[in-house]
């Protein structure tokens, strides 16, 4: 039998292996088991603080099952959960932490693989990141979506339905009354947004990279099919440890290229993009922007909120990823995933079942649709629209801008009655960067002005070093970079000058001439620092701008090197 990485825990015949052998014993785990045997850490986000993650409890019960299974030790262990919806002041603060706590617990413990169970929108990427920083074999269950949210006899989705909601409520259009009734038939049981949202993204990337199993994208967190997944999960990860095949194996330049292709098709988050290039970075590809933008063509296929009208549980009885893959097919690059084979075949018999839920190529949702990477004075370098969620005459536009220094500002005056915006107005959000906010929060979708909601205008332009939930919609412009806090040109728009967004030419600018910023420039000063000690000052003190995917400077990269000192 191959002499594994958890022979060094737990094969020795000497003090250090009797304490943890030993140790380990106290849960009732019999002397055989420590036999040289594959010990697979099952690296769980469960909490109740995160309800897309509350049933991950159950799914570890199906990854033990299919590691005993195929001869494995199965062993459970927590890392820090991220509840995208109750966390302050954003969870994508904590999402650098939660894969340093990935990566220190895989590397410090006597596992030989891992299976990472999350699903929350940081949960995910965060663990990937922090498995990639260690590369040993690992694999990807997601929690799954809810089913569909449900009020009135019709299907709502989180998160998309709870803006359009909120602004018909400010419009006069929904009573108050009616707005709280449909919280409740909001989430309907456990699992992740039952929207397109970055959770759903990111969990049909993974299953588009190859970093899953086929299906893992869209089946819901209650459908026993998620179980069995977890199951035959738990099988395959003792089979890869058989064979070696790690995350640097897997996550090659062709597996981000077919992420980007994937997620245009399904109309993903923007999230996506940050989290992508935080994982490429750890596992050492050379993933930019112009790669994003590569993908701008990429027909939209899945019909699904907010860039369409269905929700996850549709998407998953329509065929799910793999009927999307093999429309696909002659736009995916080989690579090789957690079955060992080729991408493609996850799309092998996989066809659409509903083809207004999953269009065909020949019949898209929308003929271009990938996400769209803009540059110019007011973002050197780059920033991010979403066609697919804009309206399309606002993707070409000038007009005055209205700036907010903060979100405070932002919120103070929005609705006032006397705001001086029109439906031409740009609206600009400062300070929601990665330094600024700390964190670079889902604002950057900013309520439309009461005045203007009132008219019956439902989208703006809107600009911002900010991030968007992947559940919103609307023409808004993210990630401008560098951000305000860290002295990007976005910190010199004052009011009423004039910003022109061309998603044709990949053009956002301020039309302000150069010595007027330079004058401006020399005035500025970054606001203080919010934070002074703890995660928060560590954070702000090494983040990277959003278009290198927000990491800790110190974190970019692995280290594989094998843990050589004892602890006794």
């Amino acid at each position: 039998m191959t002499k594994r990485r958890s022979a060094a825990w737990y094969g020795k015949l000497d003090r250090d292996g009797f304490i943890h052998r030993s140790w380990m014993k106290n849960q009732g785990f019999p002397d055989h088991v420590f036999d040289g045997r594959p010990i697979i850490g099952i690296c769980n986000t469960w909490s109740e603080l995160t309800p897309c993650n509350s049933g991950l409890r159950d799914l570890a019960e199906g990854v033990k099952r299919g590691v005993w299974e195929a001869g494995g030790f199965p062993v459970e262990f927590p890392v820090t959960s991220l509840g995208e919806t109750q966390m302050k002041p954003t969870a994508m603060l904590f999402r650098n932490l939660l894969a340093m706590d990935v990566e220190e617990s895989i590397r410090a413990y006597g596992i030989d693989g891992v299976v990472l169970l999350g699903g929350c929108d940081k949960t995910t990427p965060g663990q990937v990141m922090g498995a990639c920083s260690v590369d040993l074999p690992s694999i990807v269950v997601s929690s799954g979506p809810m089913l569909n949210g449900k009020w009135r006899g019709r299907d709502i989705g989180s998160g998309t339905d709870v803006w359009k909601f909120s602004e018909a409520v400010r419009a006069g259009d929904m009573t108050l009354a009616d707005f709280m009734a449909a919280e409740s038939g909001m989430s309907r049981s456990k699992g992740v947004c039952m929207t397109m949202g970055t959770a759903s993204t990111m969990s049909s990337l993974m299953e588009a990279m190859g970093l899953s199993l086929p299906t893992n994208g869209a089946l819901p967190a209650v459908d026993a099919r998620r179980m069995a997944l977890a199951h035959l999960t738990g099988k395959r990860i003792v089979e890869m440890v058989e064979e070696d095949l790690k995350p640097s194996d897997i996550l090659t330049k062709a597996a981000f290229e077919n992420a980007i292709v994937a997620n245009a098709a399904v109309g993903g988050s923007t999230n996506a993009v940050v989290h992508l290039l935080a994982i490429a970075g750890r596992v050492g590809v050379d993933l930019s922007l112009d790669d994003i933008a590569a993908g701008a063509d990429v027909p939209l296929l899945v019909n699904c909120m907010p860039s369409g009208k269905y929700l996850m549980e549709d998407f998953a009885y329509a065929g799910g990823v793999p009927a999307v893959l093999a429309q696909l097919r002659d736009r995916l690059r080989p690579a090789r995933t957690v079955l060992g084979g080729d991408i493609a075949a996850y799309a092998e018999g996989a066809e659409i079942l509903n083809d207004d839920v999953i269009r065909p190529v020949s019949n898209p949702v929308k003929p271009a649709a990938g996400l769209r990477v803009l540059r110019g004075n007011l973002a050197p370098d780059g920033a991010i629209v979403k066609p697919s969620a804009a309206t399309d005459r606002l993707l070409e536009h000038e007009g005055p801008a209205h700036v907010f220094e903060n979100i405070e500002d932002m919120k103070a005056n929005i609705d006032r009655d006397d705001l001086p915006v029109t439906p031409d107005t740009v609206l600009v959000l400062k300070g929601c960067g990665p330094k600024g906010y700390p964190g670079m929060p889902e604002v950057g979708n900013m309520p439309i002005p009461a005045k203007l909601v009132k008219d019956g205008v439902r989208d703006m332009v809107r600009v911002s070093d900010a991030r968007m939930s992947g559940t919103a919609f609307g023409t808004v412009i993210l990630h401008v970079a560098p951000e305000a806090q860290a002295g990007g040109p976005l910190a010199l728009v004052q009011t009423g000058d004039r910003v022109r967004v061309s998603v044709a030419e990949g053009r956002l600018d301020l039309l302000v001439d150069d010595a007027e910023l330079a004058a401006r420039r020399a005035k500025w000063q970054p606001d203080p620092p919010r934070y002074d000690r703890g995660y928060a000052k560590l954070y702000v003190d090494t983040v990277l701008q959003a278009d290198r995917g927000a990491d800790l400077d110190f974190l970019v990269g692995k280290d594989t090197r094998p843990v050589t000192r004892e602890s006794h």
